[in-house]
């Protein structure tokens, strides 16, 4: 069956223009690196542009009363703790996933939010891509929106950062192919009529068409993996938070888009 099943996307890939090659992939030099927006209509990229057409602004206003509101046994709101997001919170998105001390690893800025409620608020922590969360993460990112991308120089995330391009660059699944095969080997072409991008998390949360709805960053990943047809990872594991860090790496420098509007 496995057999059967990457002769039959290798056929695809082929009609499509795309040859999966032996060897790991060479990345992308970083003067040759594109947001997935450029290779967006440019219906999609006006949408982006217009905050009052661009629907992931809703979960920025969603975002913004969550912010103000007090939750917990603590009887806290966010604001209590870090005033003004639009002034504590510039530039945090931009350097996410961060080192957590208490916890040895890295953590994403989803799980940041809720490791704030459940230390600070004594709250309940946010269900994963339910909206509250990802409103409340999309409000915190927004604030950094044009800021460049600047990874967490924390020593202790270099093994962390390795662990994730391992998995971009490891063949997975029935399919047997890497992340590294379409968004190094083969971006700017299209399969099944979508663009191939490059894979640069500039814009996450972002509002997909698709979806109709805000989706995280590891929402997306997971997609890609059942593509894949591998073994997938829980919402919130140490594995995709390993590639979260290594994409942030492999795309500093770039402004963030939150919330980016993608097909």
């Amino acid at each position: 069956m496995k057999a059967t099943a990457t002769i039959v996307l290798t056929s695809l890939l082929i009609v499509a223009g795309i040859v999966p090659r032996p060897l790991i992939a060479t990345e992308i030099p970083a003067s040759e690196r594109r947001s997935g927006y450029t290779f967006m209509g440019p219906e999609t990229r006006a949408m982006q542009d217009d905050d009052t057409t661009n629907p992931g602004m809703l979960g920025v206003l969603d975002g913004e009363a969550l912010w103000n509101r007090k939750a917990g046994s603590a009887g806290k709101s966010c604001a209590g703790c870090h005033q003004d997001a639009k002034v504590t919170m510039k530039g945090v998105a931009a350097r996410y996933p961060a080192y957590d001390k208490e916890l040895s690893r890295p953590v994403n800025l989803e799980q940041r939010i809720n490791l704030c409620r459940t230390r600070h608020q004594q709250a309940e922590p946010l269900a994963y891509e339910k909206h509250e969360l990802l409103a409340l993460t999309t409000y915190v990112a927004e604030q950094s929106r044009g800021m460049p991308i600047t990874p967490d120089p924390t020593p202790e995330l270099q093994p962390f950062v390795a662990k994730g391009r391992d998995l971009f660059m490891h063949r997975q699944g029935q399919l047997n192919i890497a992340c590294t095969n379409c968004h190094d080997d083969n971006w700017d072409k299209h399969l099944a009529g979508a663009a191939i991008t490059q894979a640069m998390p500039t814009g996450y949360p972002i509002y997909r068409l698709d979806w109709q709805s805000l989706g995280s960053l590891e929402r997306r990943l997971r997609n890609c993996i059942t593509g894949q047809r591998a073994q997938n990872y829980d919402y919130g594991a140490v594995e995709l938070v390993e590639l979260e860090l290594y994409l942030m790496a492999r795309a500093r420098g770039m402004p963030i888009e939150t919330p980016a509007v993608r097909p």
